[in-house]
């Protein structure tokens, strides 16, 4: 028997916690996507433009008899600048907002309680947003687990190996 979970998270953009969740022990799936906006079915060049109120999002499937949902999370914090306001990097504009999208209020809990957790790790305030989850609209197939497409593409090699040698470092029980 399995306990599947899906979490969906921004955390700015998603190539990032998707290369970092991929190579996570008990992960069972990780879809790119955009959630959190008013536009029906957008695309990678409207999401970009910021006038959808999308997020790019993941949402990440895990066996939580294999990984505990406090690592998923402890990931998502590690994998990303919760602490930065509409941006991650070079990546600026509402759709890298660092998010959790839940899907009810236990969950909206469980959330505002990993936030609460996470903060003791950073100096300045988590900007981390609690969103209902609406639709989410998986990512054209490009963005899907980018990272082990491209690995020598020049974003991966400057923005997301230093991401996943980080969270390699800090669960390294999970992160292969």
């Amino acid at each position: 028997m399995s306990d599947l979970r899906t979490l969906t998270l921004g955390a700015g953009c998603f190539w990032c916690l998707d290369a970092v969740y991929q190579r996570t022990t008990g992960v069972r799936e990780v879809i790119s996507g955009y959630t959190g906006g008013h536009t029906d079915d957008p695309g990678y060049r409207e999401v970009c433009s910021g006038m959808t109120g999308h997020a790019e999002a993941l949402q990440v499937t895990f066996d939580a008899d294999i990984v505990p949902e406090d690592v998923i999370l402890g990931l998502f914090f590690t994998g990303h600048d919760p602490t930065s306001l509409n941006r991650q990097g070079y990546d600026v504009g509402t759709q890298y907002r660092s998010a959790m999208f839940y899907r009810d209020e236990t969950e909206k809990q469980h959330f505002a309680e990993a936030i609460e957790s996470a903060q003791t790790l950073f100096d300045d305030p988590i900007v981390t947003t609690l969103e209902p989850l609406g639709t989410f609209y998986p990512a054209e197939a490009v963005h899907q687990d980018f990272y082990t497409a491209n690995p020598d593409n020049g974003y991966c090699r400057v923005i997301i190996d230093p991401k996943l040698r980080k969270a390699r470092t800090a669960f390294a029980e999970w992160v292969s």
